[in-house]
């Protein structure tokens, strides 16, 4: 999508590179130098500018420029360099909208990797130059491409680690030449400066390349500029990067690397560099670079561990909010809970000190009224019956609380006698278990090995026995007489047996009746209740039972009519002692169920 507000400068420029012919393209695209060198640096014309070159193609147009070969292309290798150096200033500061995954993936390398080989190039025809203009030239060309080069690095730094693992840019490196070789690794620290950490990111072997490429040149080359310029890289390297220092220290292919660096003059111009890349080697600074990369893994370990103890207590801080919050709101609960126990039993105490004033107030009032229905005559006995009465009650709440208080009191030793009888019984089934156990496991001792002398007094106790006890020899006759005693025995006891099955199933069916009786006298209703015939149904026919019931009749009276004060040491459970001839004067005139009077 062609953007909106496009330069005319560069419509014109990139519709004449439409209509021109292919040899004409490289000096037409020449022209966007002056475009870009004419508008000011950083500003946002110069951004519109380079977005517009893009979206009309006119970078990629000089890319296919700097694939072609250099002898069919007008002006040659200046061209050639002035066109990287349009390329690189266009591709950096430029937005690419949304093209973006296009630019960085693959436009981008695809400049990069030109650049190199361009530089490889431009590397071969200096090689093979004669002409002392002529090298000049194309060694001005090979420094604006390196320079254009850093200049596109600069601007997209993820292209370094590209850059570093390139074939190509090794072959820069390895070259003989001295001015090639200085201007490769004066780009190579420039670039590591601006991030040196792509460095430890390239492939080992890559890696073990340059350091020795840069080692030989530093030991090999009398050269001082080279000389000194792999010193400076190399010293770069090994401040930045521990790794290389440890690697050149240890490792057995730099071995001897610090006695050779002590064999060069010590006038030279780079010697203060040589001087600390050798103490960077000595034994010395080395324990201190192990003892500082020490410090340093113990201070990220720390960092590691203090940051995984703050982020279990950031996960853990919810939890504990929560159950601070839960144990504040159960105390509130339950201190709420108390002062409404509290205000509960404030008012339950009011309602029964109310409760107590009403009801003396009642009492007293009925009391009134009472005297005010009753007889002049009789009010005494109206006392002696509400006497009574409250006599009752008093003793009913007395006895209630001794009970209780009893069983209170023997309720610790009911519980220690249940505990002895689950023990007792324990013990005595594990006792049980044990002398079974004995008893099945108990070897078998055999039989004692008789003597002769044994033998003897076995036979002559036998003979004793047999001579004390003669076998009886019982004849036909009394033979048949027993059989025929046994047979009648036999049918006197199962005569006697049908006897007492009778016997017995006439007391179930008494049992029976009992308990029908019973259970009608449980469901009866109470003699007031009671109408027509119904009470007729419980005459009991059997004089004991009479007999008992007026006693029972008799003790319930005579209690009745007992002053109250006779009836407070007396228990529930106590009987009453009724006279016998009272007793036997008024069974006379009692109605017994099922007989007539005589």
């Amino acid at each position: 999508m062609k953007p909106t507000g496009t330069d005319p400068r560069i419509l014109s420029l990139a519709a004449e590179v439409a209509k021109s012919p292919e040899q004409n393209v490289p000096v037409i695209l020449l022209k966007l130098k002056e475009i870009i060198n004419n508008t000011p640096l950083g500003s946002s014309e110069l951004k519109k500018i380079k977005q517009d070159i893009y979206c009309y193609d006119l970078i990629q147009y000089c890319l296919l420029v700097l694939s072609q070969d250099c002898s069919r292309i007008q002006g040659g290798w200046t061209t050639i360099s002035q066109l990287t150096q349009i390329l690189s200033h266009c591709c950096v500061g430029l937005e690419p909208g949304e093209d973006a995954e296009e630019f960085y993936n693959e436009l981008l390398p695809s400049a990069a990797e030109n650049f190199l080989v361009l530089g490889r190039r431009l590397q071969t025809c200096f090689i093979n130059s004669a002409k002392g203009e002529e090298k000049d030239e194309l060694l001005h060309s090979f420094q604006i491409v390196t320079d254009s080069l850093f200049w596109l690095l600069g601007g997209h730094v993820q292209l370094i680690q590209n850059v570093l693992q390139s074939d190509h840019f090794l072959h820069l490196l390895q070259t003989d030449n001295v001015q090639i070789g200085s201007t490769v690794m004066t780009m190579l620290q420039n670039i590591l400066q601006i991030n040196s950490g792509d460095l430890l990111r390239i492939e080992g072997k890559i890696l073990h390349s340059i350091l020795d490429e840069v080692v030989f040149k530093l030991l090999s080359t009398p050269n001082p500029v080279i000389r000194s310029t792999a010193t400076k890289l190399l010293l770069l390297m090994t401040e930045s990067h521990q790794e290389i220092l440890i690697l050149l220290r240890l490792s057995a292919c730099y071995k001897g690397l610090r006695s050779l660096l002590n064999k060069h003059e010590p006038g030279t111009e780079f010697s203060q560099e040589l001087e600390q890349l050798i103490a960077l080697l000595t034994p010395k600074v080395y324990q201190e670079v192990e003892d500082q990369k020490l410090h340093q893994a113990a201070c990220l370990i720390q960092a590691y561990w203090k940051g995984f103890q703050t982020r279990k207590r950031l996960k853990k801080l919810p939890s504990a909010v929560i159950t601070l919050q839960r144990s504040f709101r159960s105390k509130r609960t339950k201190i709420l809970l108390k002062l409404n126990k509290q205000k509960e039993e404030e008012d339950r105490r009011l309602q029964l000190q109310l409760q107590r004033q009403r009801a003396m107030r009642l009492s007293r009032e009925l009391r009134l009224s009472m005297l005010e229905i009753v007889h002049p005559g009789q009010v005494e006995k109206y006392n002696r019956e509400i006497e009574e009465k409250s006599a009752l009650i008093i003793q009913k709440h007395w006895r209630g609380y001794r009970e209780r208080k009893n069983f209170r009191q023997q309720r610790p030793s009911l519980t220690e006698y249940k505990a002895a009888v689950i023990l007792q019984r324990a013990t005595l089934k594990f006792l049980a278990k044990c002398r079974k156990k004995k008893k099945l496991f108990a070897p078998w001792r055999g039989l004692q090995d008789l003597t002769d002398a044994r033998r003897v007094e076995l036979k002559q106790q036998v003979d004793d026995y047999l001579r004390r006890h003669p076998s009886s020899q019982m004849s036909d006759m009394t033979s048949r007489e027993l059989h025929s005693q046994a047979q009648e025995q036999l049918q006197h006891y199962l005569m006697g047996r049908a006897l007492e099955e009778r016997a017995q199933q006439h007391r179930e069916a008494l049992m029976a009746q009992i308990s029908t009786n019973i259970e009608q006298l449980m469901k009866a209703p109470s003699l007031k209740e009671a109408e027509g015939k119904e009470p007729e149904l419980f005459l009991s026919r059997s004089r004991p039972v009479a007999a008992k019931a007026k006693q029972a009749h008799l003790t319930a009276l005579k209690h009745i009519q007992a002053p109250w004060w006779k009836k407070l040491g007396e228990e529930a459970g106590d009987e009453i002692d009724v006279p016998k001839d009272e007793f036997s004067l008024e069974l006379g005139t009692l109605f017994i169920g099922g007989t007539k009077p005589p």
